[in-house]
């Protein structure tokens, strides 16, 4: 048996930006490993909510903390510059999150994952962020990709309105809770002997590869003189 990894993320989340942009940067590796990764779209509010967890912007000892922590991050995916919050931030995305579970169910993996990433970088790539939280802004987001129809993205807006999608992101939501999730990125991982044990976070993934029985270089202090690693 494989290993496989659930990786749970929502839009307002940079670090389920750079979870997203490593794993998908990684998919080739690991499944040469045979390991499998499925993107599943979940509503962060609900699971703060849920969990009993705040926001770290609500809490002035995390939101001043998190402005190093941020920057730290994007330096280490080597993405500073790219990823910046929006001037609307925080979005409530229950709106685009209900239309990509909708898109996950009825379009091929690969067009799920590209709307998905092309979604992120609307919302997160400075200077001109987009709030594709409301549905004008979305629908024009969705008619920029080459992949959908002017039909299609007006059947897209309209199904992440139906009771369907509305229970199938409750349904997701619902998953990250009852495994104890409380944040995002949120990872299930299933190990090659069956077991699964939960994961969070965008800087975890040494972990994970340990737990996965995947061969990885681990971090380790270079000699005075020595090049500097890249990811």
């Amino acid at each position: 048996m494989g290993g496989h990894i659930d990786c749970y993320l929502d839009c307002p989340s940079p670090y389920s930006y750079l979870a997203f942009l490593y794993l998908l940067k990684n998919r080739e590796l690991l499944l040469s490993h045979d390991v499998t990764v499925d993107f599943v779209p979940f509503f962060l509010g609900g699971v703060n909510v849920g969990s009993g967890n705040k926001p770290p912007w609500t809490l002035p000892a995390k939101a001043k903390y998190g402005s190093f922590d941020t920057a730290r991050a994007l330096k280490y995916h080597g993405r500073t510059g790219e990823i910046a919050t929006p001037s609307f931030f925080p979005p409530l995305t229950i709106l685009p999150q209900r239309a990509l579970c909708f898109i996950k169910s009825a379009y091929p993996p690969s067009t799920f994952e590209s709307t998905y990433l092309s979604l992120f970088k609307a919302m997160w790539t400075p200077p001109n962020q987009v709030d594709i939280t409301k549905p004008d802004l979305l629908k024009q987001e969705l008619g920029k990709l080459s992949w959908f129809s002017a039909e299609q993205v007006d059947e897209i807006l309209q199904k992440a309105g139906e009771q369907q999608w509305k229970d199938k992101l409750s349904e997701n939501t619902k998953i990250v809770l009852d495994q104890g999730g409380f944040g995002a990125p949120w990872f299930w991982v299933r190990n090659g002997e069956g077991k699964s044990e939960p994961f969070f976070g965008s800087d975890r993934f040494h972990f994970m590869w340990e737990y996965l029985g995947i061969p990885y270089q681990d971090i380790a202090i270079l000699p005075k003189g020595s090049k500097k690693a890249k990811l």
